[in-house]
């Protein structure tokens, strides 16, 4: 029954996915830990760096990971077959749609359209992401002002500002993506272990 239930969540998942992996990690979050609770937001950030550094499509990954941790082998063979089913659908359906309309107007405004949606999901699953990799908070009080939620965050300032501005620094500098990856998990150890101390 869970199988059968990871399955169609990850296919209506994949059904309104538009603007690739990252548009679709907000979605996932919604299905696997606000509305079923299968995890919690840190497991579901862990299983999000895990699929940026595997190799394959963010969205492929992270459905799997998901389903492994929530159901086992099965869980992620039918979390990875939802996802992929009806993209494989779509795919077809819309290159031959945009192959023999492409040329048409609307289509280019239905395209418009999607892009500024596609940045306003990846935006909304940054501001989840950053309030728990940098401050350790899975989201602001509630009841605060502006300006409480502000000192709130100053005041909670956790080692993970300095790694996140370090690879900031580190992309501007085009250093790989590889070497950030392992510098920034050592730093994490070595930080992690001087606050702890």
């Amino acid at each position: 029954m869970l199988y059968l239930q990871l399955f169609f969540e990850f296919a209506k998942i994949s059904l309104v996915c538009v603007g690739g992996g990252y548009a679709s990690m907000p979605l996932i979050q919604k299905v696997v830990v606000d509305s079923y609770h299968w995890m919690t937001l840190g497991e579901f950030i862990d299983i999000f760096t895990i699929s940026q550094m595997t190799p394959g499509p963010i969205g492929v990954n992270a459905a799997t990971f998901a389903g492994m941790k929530i159901a086992g082998v099965g869980g992620a063979i039918s979390a990875t077959m939802g996802f992929v089913t009806p993209s494989i659908f779509l795919c077809i359906f819309l290159a031959k749609l945009i192959f023999k309309y492409g040329n048409l107007g609307f289509i280019h405004g239905i395209l418009n359209g999607f892009r500024p949606a596609v940045i306003a999901l990846i935006a909304a699953a940054c501001v989840s992401f950053v309030l728990l990799a940098v401050w350790n908070v899975e989201s602001l009080p509630p009841e605060n002002s502006i300006s409480e939620n502000v000192k709130f965050l100053i005041s909670n300032i956790q080692f993970g500002i300095i790694i996140l501005i370090g690879a900031l620094f580190a992309v501007r500098k085009k250093i790989g993506v590889i070497k950030i990856l392992i510098f920034s998990g050592l730093a994490g150890l070595i930080l992690g272990q001087i606050f702890k101390g």
